[in-house]
């Protein structure tokens, strides 16, 4: 492919940089000069890299260290990450500093140091959220206890350092001393995250590691395209790293509350059904 090509696919795609850059093994400066116009003629190894990518299907069983059985998406789909509103010149070496200067409003999460780009959610994904929220909150609010349920846009400084900073769909925290007026600062004990077509690779292989490091107790991601839901319990099963699926037939219990509370995913999707084509 040429590089006018790629430029055009990239476009299509909406990719980012960085994401061509971790796919291709082409470095960040590389990509960035190469289809910011500054680098007319790169080099044959760098144009070789690049068009496998472009050219190439997206396969969702991933081949390298971080592989993991994700057979629940399409592997028909393409995903990629979103790109931001304003001009950011590197996306590496940030820190908390850099984080907090982002302009209101800015759709940015930071992962070890690197600024990742986030894809304004669609319908179905904030309502399917919303909901998902709200039945931890009703929980919550029937039950007492000392843990609170949030909804993105809620900061979480997951690692307790200056390198990482995300924002799930929905989160619970049951230690109140992890939540300060500005953010959490620490592991939420259950996160939610709704997959978008943007975002495949953050969420079920990146997040899903850090998270489990951090010491996220019970991790869920919701699938709408392909109305399924993997649920991580790591908590008990910290040793796995394959996920308890469900249907958007289930209902899905939560293990943080020892099933207690369950998360109807049927009457979940009967409201938001009338969206999908099929």
């Amino acid at each position: 492919m040429t590089i006018e090509e790629m430029i055009k696919r990239k476009k299509e795609l909406g990719y980012s940089y960085q994401y061509i850059s971790e796919q291709s093994g082409v470095p960040l400066g590389t990509v960035q000069k190469v289809f910011g116009g500054s680098t007319t003629s790169p080099r044959q190894s760098t144009l070789k890299a690049l068009s496998r990518l472009f050219e190439a299907s997206i396969s969702y069983n991933s081949s390298d260290s971080e592989s993991i059985d994700i057979g629940a998406v399409k592997e028909s789909s393409s995903y990629s990450y979103g790109s931001s509103a304003i001009k950011i010149d590197s996306y590496e070496g940030k820190t908390l500093e850099d984080y907090l200067a982002l302009p209101e409003g800015t759709r940015i999460e930071m992962i070890d140091g690197v600024f990742y780009d986030m894809a304004a959610p669609t319908f179905v994904h904030q309502r399917i959220a919303a909901m998902i929220f709200n039945i931890f909150e009703n929980f919550v609010n029937e039950n007492g206890g000392p843990c609170i349920p949030s909804i993105a846009p809620t900061d979480v400084q997951l690692d307790c350092d200056d390198k990482t900073m995300v924002q799930p769909d929905v989160l619970v925290v049951c230690d109140r001393d992890k939540i300060i007026k500005a953010r959490v600062v620490g592991a939420p004990d259950l996160i939610v995250e709704v997959l978008s077509p943007s975002n495949w690779y953050m969420d079920i292989i990146r997040k899903m590691k850090k998270y489990k490091n951090a010491g996220v107790r019970e991790y869920w991601i919701v699938l709408p395209d392909t109305k399924s839901v993997l649920v991580y319990d790591f908590e008990n099963n910290s040793n796995s790293t394959e996920p308890v699926e469900y249907s958007f037939n289930d209902t899905v219990p939560v293990r943080i509350w020892d099933g207690k509370c369950t998360v109807d995913f049927k009457n979940i999707y009967d409201k938001v059904s009338f969206l999908y084509d099929d």
